[in-house]
């Protein structure tokens, strides 16, 4: 499952998590696309990122055509450290 958004939620997050762990247990894989990524200073702080980060396989950017040549080539392999989501949550930066 391919999940594109930014995050950027700014209503209470108990919900939201709620739906991540729902929607997490529905599928096999569960990939985060966020255009925010492109960003160096990228930093997991919001709430609805903190709330979602949990519940995804890999956490990736979607920003330009070689992020997509990326998600390709990760769709056909299997999973990659960099886009490990436990590393956006203090584990590692």
């Amino acid at each position: 499952m391919l999940l594109i958004t930014d995050g950027l939620e700014r209503e209470d997050t108990v919900l939201l998590e709620q739906e991540m762990a729902r929607l997490k247990r529905s599928c096999r894989r569960l990939i985060w696309l966020n255009p925010l990524l492109r960003f160096d200073g990228f930093e997991a702080r919001a709430r609805g990122v903190r709330a979602m980060l949990p519940h995804v396989d890999e956490f990736r950017p979607v920003h330009s055509l070689e992020a997509l040549s990326d998600l390709v080539q990760a769709l056909s392999a299997s999973r990659s450290r960099e886009a490990d989501p436990r590393q956006w949550l203090g584990l590692g930066r």
